[in-house]
């Protein structure tokens, strides 16, 4: 089966940039702009599984902001602007652009680690550790 006619990947993709449930692909898996919501309000599925952690801040950086600075260094070079012109253009660009893809890419990865069960080797004690501290704590 090649990659483009993969069902998992496409329900990774369209879970992870819609913010939507990995499960039901209904209600949204986010409590704000990146905070994940406890469960699914339309199929319960429980979201203690996802530890994204910094992944997400990773590709935006590697996806995202590395291409954008070449904006901004092409900017520089061909143009030699003031700083103002950065302040004004290469900034909000860079800003825009690496927040702007935050939330997609913890989607994809929430959704990735539901849908290949994925854990990291060897810390399912830990996180479950973690995880009682969490609750005890509420």
């Amino acid at each position: 089966m090649g990659l483009i006619h993969n069902v998992k990947l496409k329900r990774i993709l369209r879970s992870g940039w819609n913010g939507t449930c990995p499960e039901c692909g209904k209600a949204s898996m986010f409590n704000g702009w990146l905070k994940l919501a406890d469960r699914c309000p339309n199929c319960g599925l429980d979201y203690k599984f996802a530890h994204a952690d910094d992944g997400p801040a990773f590709f935006a950086l590697c996806i995202t902001a590395f291409p954008l600075t070449f904006i901004a260094v092409w900017l520089e070079v061909e143009f030699d602007p003031p700083w103002w012109v950065h302040a004004l253009v290469s900034v909000p660009i860079l800003a825009v652009g690496c927040l702007g893809s935050l939330r997609p890419f913890k989607g994809w990865l929430v959704a990735s680690q539901y849908l290949n069960d994925a854990v990291q080797a060897g810390t399912e004690s830990s996180w479950a550790k973690l995880d009682s501290h969490d609750h005890d704590a509420r």
